[in-house]
């Protein structure tokens, strides 16, 4: 079915099936819009509404129900936190593929890298710590490691790296642990980083290495903790295409937490069609979607 016959400009979009139509009225796309924003901080405009409707209907039917206020007071009285998590799954978007915004994992081998090293030479730390918040089906983190690993070759082993991929949506975490794509999603890797990092399992399928996978930590975690659990603050943490389901508010909140999470000198990365407001942003603006958090 397809969501073009849908109205954004009606008080009520419906959605096509056969034993007749449901209706998404004002009320419950505002019910379910709060509940959004109450727990994950994304913010469902009104230009959002078919997507609500698009998304939601199948899961709205397996469950047996025939009402979006129905399926609203479903997620209302499950206490395991089940429906919760399948609301999430359905409106989050995970649209990714390895080697996105090429001008980050460029900046990360001729910038960041060589500084983290310095000041490694110097006597700090050999800690190498990257998140990438939002991680999505893991295209991200594992490009990242490539850098890491063809930057470093054999001095990588000198260093405590690794990276901590996190991820709200829990089908995206299991795809990216399995680190299983299609060709279209390597399409950016060079050849012989594709020969060397990946192994072809069917005509249309590539696997990641072992070698990847063993520098990655998944874990699913909600942005909108008032806090995380790091022991550890990060050299460069990546939240990229994230920021822009936010409104003003939940997103400056959300800098805030992870400018107490970045080491003295360590960046934040965000997607190129995102901005940070330079009066309430901590972190120096460095060039597009890259920012620093001063040394000490």
């Amino acid at each position: 079915m397809s969501n073009d016959i849908l109205n954004q400009n009606q008080t009520a979009v419906s959605y096509p099936q056969s034993a007749g139509m449901v209706q998404l009225t004002d009320k419950e796309f505002n019910d379910i819009r709060k509940i959004v924003y109450d727990n994950f901080g994304i913010n469902l405009t009104d230009q959002k509404r078919s997507l609500v409707v698009g998304r939601l209907f199948k899961l709205l039917k397996s469950y047996g129900l025939n009402s979006f206020q129905e399926y609203f007071d479903y997620i209302q009285s499950d206490t395991t936190g089940r429906a919760m998590g399948e609301l999430i799954n359905r409106i989050s978007t995970n649209h990714t593929f390895f080697f996105r915004e090429k001008e980050h994992f460029d900046f990360l081998q001729n910038i960041a890298l060589p500084e983290i090293e310095s000041r490694q030479k110097k006597g700090f730390t050999n800690d190498l710590r990257l998140w990438c918040a939002g991680c999505s089906y893991g295209d991200e983190p594992y490009t990242y490691i490539i850098v890491m690993l063809e930057y470093f070759k054999a001095k990588y082993s000198l260093w405590d790296a690794g990276l901590l991929a996190t991820d709200i949506s829990e089908p995206a975490l299991h795809a990216a642990q399995k680190g299983i794509y299609p060709s279209e999603r390597i399409r950016l890797v060079p050849p012989d980083l594709k020969h060397k990092y990946f192994k072809k399992i069917q005509d249309d399928e590539w696997i990641v290495s072992d070698r990847l996978k063993s520098e990655i930590t998944f874990r699913r975690l909600n942005l909108m903790n008032s806090s995380f659990p790091f022991k550890k603050p990060f050299d460069i943490i990546s939240c990229r295409n994230v920021m822009i389901y936010f409104d003003q508010p939940t997103r400056d909140a959300l800098v805030k937490r992870f400018y107490q999470h970045t080491t003295p000198g360590g960046y934040l990365f965000i997607g190129h069609s995102e901005t940070l407001r330079s009066d309430s942003c901590p972190y120096e603006y460095i060039k597009p979607a890259i920012y620093r958090k001063g040394a000490v």
